[in-house]
């Protein structure tokens, strides 16, 4: 539907945006000759996310990003790396084609992306995660990671 309420108009020109997750389409109306740009996205079902307590959430980005950023606080992590990482989690889960997902699946995630990505900040979203209860638990973790890198070695 364009300006004079004309229901055939024609598409000049097409482009994706965010990583093809939107599509810019400029139009012409073919009756009044107006020019507009209309925006197609792609409609995603929410993630409903099972926290550990059995209550039930939509998949909230930022509530990660916001996670990862505090555990990367003086890290050299950027926030394109940590929008990228939480951008794979959230692409992972919709490719998954599962509408619920316990919250220690995309816990163990972006754990797993975060030991790639900076030592230092999966051990402090980890221990908030796992919720370290002591020093042992923290120095427990450390050994597990130096043994799994003395294996790699």
């Amino acid at each position: 539907m364009s300006f004079c309420n004309y229901a055939d108009t024609k598409v000049i020109d097409s482009r994706a945006q965010d990583d093809n997750a939107v599509i810019r389409r400029r139009r012409l109306c073919e009756s009044c000759g107006k020019r507009f740009t209309t925006y197609e996205r792609i409609d995603r079902i929410p993630i409903t996310v099972i926290k550990r307590d059995g209550t039930r959430e939509i998949f909230d980005k930022t509530k990660v990003i916001g996670g990862i950023m505090k555990s990367c606080n003086k890290r050299p992590v950027t926030a394109k790396q940590i929008e990228e990482l939480v951008d794979d989690v959230e692409n992972t889960l919709i490719g998954g084609g599962e509408r619920e997902v316990d919250s220690k699946v995309i816990g163990n995630m972006v754990m797993d992306r975060l030991k790639e990505l900076d030592e230092v900040a999966y051990v402090r979203f980890a221990s908030v995660y796992r919720q370290f209860k002591d020093i042992n638990t923290f120095v427990d973790e450390l050994q597990k990671m130096l043994s799994e890198k003395r294996g790699i070695l």
